[in-house]
């Protein structure tokens, strides 16, 4: 974010199209922190749906916070980097509902030839992430949800745009702005909701894991999770 306002601050004001310097800062920083919690609330949401209808993978990642965080103190963003069974969860959640099923619209430069067909100079360009990351050519068991495959046959695969079988956040130029500040969040956000709470479905049905059309990929039935806590009552205390 600082860097980003010390570039715009030393745009000048013509190239701005009428707009003051204060304006487009403005609305550029409000343009990454939306772009991040809306990724992260999304992916939240699908996250503890899996983990709703997966109790051992949730109390895989429960025992990794416990063993090295402990219940005696709030997780925090220096323990994230020894949760990894917890990285691999978020991963295998962009894999399975990306925020964005499709990517930003681009436009070929060339004549090529994808997969057999012919596409001119000049083609708008949508890429299907969805369909890539279920692949079956590229992930065993797609339609699975198997955060273990990140720890193992992908276990050097990252969601920052390098790898092209996994881009919930596109690639290139045009990634996603809010990439980063949604992964901390969400990484801290999920890890804090598993290490306080017990996560509970509040029937015996499995959680509704339909999705809804449009240009992202909200749940088609909102989630409904009962809490109740795993931690001393002090741990909860805010304040004086």
């Amino acid at each position: 974010m600082r860097v980003l306002i010390s570039i715009l601050e030393g745009v000048s004001e013509g190239d701005f199209f009428g707009f003051e310097h204060d304006t487009v800062i403005k609305a550029a920083c409000q343009q990454l922190l939306i772009a991040g919690t809306d990724t992260s609330s999304l992916t939240l949401t699908w996250a503890l749906s899996l983990l709703l209808n997966n109790p051992k993978a949730l109390e895989i990642v429960q025992d990794e916070i416990d063993e090295h965080v402990g219940r005696d103190k709030l997780v925090e963003e220096s323990d994230m980097k020894n949760l990894v069974y917890l990285d691999a969860i978020i991963k295998e959640t962009l894999r399975l509902y990306p925020v964005a099923p499709l990517s930003v619209p681009h436009e070929s430069i060339e004549d090529c030839i994808v997969g057999g067909y012919n596409i001119p100079k000049g083609t708008r360009l949508l890429v299907n992430l969805w369909k890539i990351q279920r692949d079956p050519n590229i992930w065993s068991d797609p339609l699975e949800f198997r955060p273990e495959r990140f720890l193992t046959s992908h276990k050097d695969v990252d969601v920052k745009g390098k790898h092209f079988e996994l881009l919930p956040f596109g690639s290139g130029r045009r990634v996603c702005p809010g990439a980063f500040f949604a992964l901390q969040s969400m990484g801290l956000t999920l890890a804090s909701l598993i290490q306080q709470f017990v996560l509970q479905k509040p029937s015996n049905e499995p959680i509704d894991m339909s999705e809804s059309q449009g240009l992202t990929n909200n749940k088609a039935i909102p989630l409904v999770v009962l809490l109740s806590p795993r931690m001393s009552s002090s741990m909860y205390c805010v304040g004086s």
